[in-house]
């Protein structure tokens, strides 16, 4: 049978420190040469509201005997609040809806495994992934988490930076104070350190050990001047981070080297950014020397060497295997609770040669 998971049936069961297990042991594997992933691709055509995008990765991980394809069929724009121009998706399918979807095969059979929508397994993974740059980089003394951003990502940065650190508090800037109250109410019942809002991005910094970014700006969220001795910096994008924070990193890890995704954009399509892969020029590092995070995980590469180092993780690109890892997982704990619901693997199988 191959089991359909929804949203909400997915938020019930996978926690975050499965997905940290699941994540840790997919680095290794990885760094091994164990775990292969694939460029990204994206599609980009012009439509009424701004452009359409038909985004797919994928990655297979044999360890848990598992591939995944993950599929994105997105309506995007990008406005601009105040001085600050986003990138949204619009929620465009019936019902002001997204639409993603993760399909998970068996490596051992081929047959379709689970399908299940992407949102709740994406949150997690790259919040996992993040927690992560934290436990390895971050001090261990680390006493306040500072979170730039107040959307779905920035929530999961939260839960997994808390599972492995002790913080005395979390303190929370977004530049929509209705936002920024919600998200303070929502997760300060889900983490045992107090969360409190701050008035703004530099007041973050100035008080954080740990300081994530995990917002839709497509500009710098925060002057990099204001860094101090010691702190661990985290983005989800390299644009959220000024040159000037880049220079004062003395330990830099990045997700990923082939970190350009592949992009095929209709001439007619106005979509800024969508066309360019990595900026190379950004903080003037040699990215494609950086560290990565398997790399960190495994041991190849040291982590934190002092107290005063300013180290910073950027999880600069999503990878298929995560998918496969976390989605492997979602599946294990979906069977020991009964969760989901099952269908014939007969309906997504055929007795016609590909």
């Amino acid at each position: 049978m191959t089991l359909v998971l929804s949203i909400e049936e997915q938020q019930e069961i996978l926690d975050m420190k499965s997905v940290l297990g699941a994540l840790e042991v997919l680095y290794r594997e990885q760094a091994a040469g164990r775990a292969l992933t694939r460029q990204r691709s994206d599609v980009i055509v012009p439509n009424q509201t701004g452009v359409y995008g038909l985004k797919s990765m994928d990655g297979v991980v044999p360890a848990f005997d598992v591939g995944a394809v993950r599929i994105n069929s997105d309506v995007i724009t990008w406005p601009k609040v105040g001085n600050t121009k986003r990138r949204v998706k619009v929620p465009a399918a019936p019902g002001n809806r997204w639409v993603g979807l993760v399909l998970l095969f068996s490596v051992s059979t081929g047959e379709p495994l689970a399908i299940f929508p992407d949102g709740f397994v994406q949150r997690m993974r790259v919040g996992g992934t993040s927690g992560l740059g934290v436990k390895y980089l971050a001090r261990e003394d680390s006493k306040v988490l500072g979170v730039i951003g107040s959307g779905w990502q920035a929530g999961s940065q939260v839960l997994a930076a808390c599972e492995v650190r002790n913080f005395e508090r979390v303190v929370v800037y977004s530049p929509t104070r209705e936002n920024l109250v919600k998200f303070v109410e929502e997760m300060a019942p889900q983490v045992s350190a107090p969360v409190i809002a701050a008035d703004s991005a530099e007041a973050v910094v100035s008080q954080a050990d740990v300081v994530l970014c995990a917002t839709n700006s497509l500009q710098p969220v925060f002057d990099g001047t204001l860094v101090r001795s010691g702190q661990h910096l985290g983005c989800i994008k390299n644009c959220e981070l000024d040159d000037n924070a880049f220079k004062r990193v003395d330990r830099l890890v990045i997700h990923s080297i082939d970190s350009s995704p592949k992009h095929l954009v209709m001439e007619e399509a106005e979509a800024p950014g969508e066309d360019r892969g990595w900026d190379d020029s950004h903080g003037g590092i040699d990215w494609s020397n950086a560290p990565t995070l398997a790399q960190l995980v495994s041991g190849a590469v040291p982590g934190r060497q002092s107290s005063e180092e300013v180290t910073c993780f950027d999880n600069n690109l999503g990878l298929g295997i995560q998918f496969a890892a976390v989605g492997a997982k979602l599946l294990e704990i979906a069977k020991e609770k009964g969760a989901g619901h099952e269908l014939p693997t007969e309906w997504f199988t055929q007795k016609v040669h590909p």
